[in-house]
């Protein structure tokens, strides 16, 4: 996935954000904003994990802590709610595409890659980063637009179901 395709990913799942209109989560599922809190948290992971293969360096990637829920709700709380966190998402979201620019060659470096988000996306081998950046794009950030999705009040997409 080039830069260009994941930022477009990310433009679907911040108007989602915008849009608004949520309900609450049925019984164990994430709100709206822990969603974003997620995607924020786990961007941040994404982007250390680039900037060491741009420097050639080992890493491990793992993404455990963006799915606690009292990480979430305690990065909620320092970004004053989906207001703060819209922007917040933005930034990484925009720094992780500017150092997947630059990736090039270097996508191709192994990382030992650690992914659980929830039963939907499970992984736990070496991959090459360039593909965990793929499976990002293609599949872990619609699984987060499909949640906001399924959250608004009238079951779909912004301007409609």
């Amino acid at each position: 996935m080039d830069a260009a395709d994941l930022r477009r990913a990310y433009d679907v799942l911040l108007a989602e954000a915008e849009a608004g209109g949520f309900d609450p989560p049925p019984p164990g599922r994430w709100n709206a904003e822990q969603v974003i809190a997620h995607v924020a948290a786990n961007d941040e992971l994404m982007a250390e994990t680039t900037e060491a293969v741009l420097a050639g360096s080992p890493w491990v990637s793992y993404n455990h802590n963006t799915i606690h829920r009292a990480q979430l709700d305690e990065m909620i709380a320092e970004s004053g709610g989906m207001p703060g966190l819209i922007p917040l998402l933005r930034d990484r979201s925009e720094r992780l595409c500017r150092l997947v620019e630059r990736l090039g060659d270097r996508s191709s470096t192994l990382v030992d890659t650690h992914m659980r988000d929830g039963f939907e996306l499970v992984i736990d081998e070496q991959l090459p980063w360039g593909r965990t950046i793929d499976i990002h794009g293609r599949l872990h950030l619609p699984i987060h637009i499909a949640q906001l999705r399924a959250l608004r009040r009238d079951g779909g997409s912004p301007g409609g179901p």
